[in-house]
């Protein structure tokens, strides 16, 4: 006898609380094998492929392509074969994070014939008749609760969460949304939920936050939705800050809202190094990048300047000073701006480099960066020289506590050794986090990283 199970998108890892879908790669009345992909997702760090822990027939699909969920929210049902409880997950590895056995449940399952959106409406999925010998089983989610079975009807307003009145822990996607309402003053015990069975959403506390009222009203008020905004009299095109685009309006904003920044630069003769770097690929060896060898000098730097490869805790009021580097470098993308890392960038050598920088780059132009891949940097290499540009004051990419810049490397007058000549000339920046160093500090760091451009053999005594 068949069994219908209830797929849900997975706890991606990172704090990621929400995934858009981009691509489903099944349909429905397809069959599936446990692991398979079933849908591409786009969460605020990377793409993602999620695969289904379950084997058996696709009986729904859960939201169209755009669609935005929040994690746990349903994804697609499957109607597998003879076993009488839910298969435990394979333990595969998605992108660094296994699929696994199901939760324990801990709210009231809905059946597959409805679902409640994060918004209150009630979605009802695309479906086929379930297989001959499905037909006449009741879903193992179905058995979970006697409410389950009734027919779908639109619910009303999602009543203030019980947990909550009764003092109890008030029910959060994740600890980003409740640090996010903690951080605003939202009393979330005053907040009506719109995941399911009152599920507070990242969403609801940007709601009330724009509202302005939040902490004020009470528990029948906010059963009651905030009106929409009436729309603007301006025309133009509106683009919905999510996914990636979403992540880096928020990460910016709270770089320029918590870390006090002050930038620094130099400008600097690039001519030996340039020389250094023709040499090195005229040995016939893999050719080495200038990006590996800015990144060599930083973790140099970085050795001597160790201040700068930290962050600081807010809540502990602590400078956090770090042992390993890992280089995060910019990179522009038809999605936008992403940040890959180098882990370990201290213990690698400008080959090494070389190839790490250039596996990052290729797999953030295809959009098949892991959300691994794009976190835990400690220092941000931003190289906006490839735009034409000499100089930049950046945003420091947050919680680090300072970010190079490097601008065009370009033909300029310059004195050297008592005469005018042509020099390879370079703008150096260094913006930097001033609670945990002061401009001594930052200077230091540029100068030497400057005296590294201008004469390659200086980092020789550190080799």
């Amino acid at each position: 006898m068949a069994q219908v199970l209830e797929f849900k998108l997975p706890d991606l890892g990172e704090g990621l609380t929400e995934a858009e879908i981009v691509r489903w790669l099944v349909q429905v009345g397809d069959v599936v094998t446990v692991d398979q992909p079933v849908v591409e997702v786009e969460t605020a760090k990377a793409m993602v492929e999620v695969p289904c822990p379950y084997g058996g027939v696709v009986t729904a699909r859960y939201g169209d392509e755009g669609t935005e969920l929040p994690v746990g929210a349903p994804l697609l049902t499957v109607a597998v074969g003879e076993p009488a409880t839910e298969p435990e997950g394979s333990g595969n590895v998605l992108v660094g994070y296994g699929t696994q056995a199901p939760a324990a449940r801990r709210r009231r399952v809905r059946s597959a014939a409805a679902t409640t959106t994060a918004n209150g409406h009630t979605r009802t999925p695309e479906s086929v008749p379930a297989p001959p010998h499905a037909r006449g089983s009741v879903p193992v989610r179905a058995q979970t609760s006697a409410s389950a079975q009734a027919p779908a009807a639109a619910p009303p307003a999602a009543p203030v969460p019980a947990a909550a009145l009764a003092g109890g822990p008030v029910p959060v996607i994740s600890p980003l949304v409740r640090r996010l309402a903690r951080d605003n003053g939202v009393d979330l015990r005053r907040l009506a939920g719109s995941g399911p069975d009152g599920l507070i959403l990242r969403a609801d506390v940007e709601n009330a936050l724009r509202a302005g009222t939040a902490p004020a009203l009470t528990a029948a008020e906010q059963a009651v939705p905030a009106p929409a905004p009436a729309p603007r009299a301006e025309a133009g095109v509106r683009i919905p800050l999510k996914g990636v685009r979403g992540a880096i309006a928020d990460k910016m904003s709270r770089s320029r809202r918590e870390i006090p920044d002050a930038t620094c630069w130099v400008d600097a003769d690039a001519t030996e190094l340039m020389r250094a770097r023709a040499a090195m690929n005229a040995a016939g060896a893999p050719k080495i990048s200038l990006l590996a060898l800015l990144a060599r000098i930083s973790t140099a730097a970085l050795a001597r300047f160790p201040e700068l490869n930290s962050y600081v805790d807010t809540d502990a009021r602590e400078i956090v000073r770090l042992d390993q580097v890992h280089i995060g470098f910019a990179a522009q993308t038809d999605r936008g701006l992403v940040v890959p890392v180098v882990r370990d960038a201290h213990t690698r050598d400008a080959e090494s480099l070389t190839a790490e920088f250039a596996r990052l780059t290729e797999a953030a132009r295809t959009g098949t960066l892991t959300p691994g891949d794009l976190t835990g940097g400690t220092f941000t290499l931003n190289n906006y020289g490839v735009f034409g540009i000499d100089g930049s004051t950046p945003i420091v990419n947050h919680p680090e506590a300072a970010m190079l810049g490097v601008g065009r490397i370009i033909p300029k007058p310059w004195v050297h050794e008592g005469e005018l000549a042509v020099r390879q000339v370079v703008q150096l920046s260094l913006t930097f986090d001033h609670r945990v160093c002061d401009g001594g500090t930052a200077g230091g760091f540029l100068r030497y990283v400057a005296d590294c451009v201008e004469q390659p053999a200086v980092l020789l005594r550190t080799l």
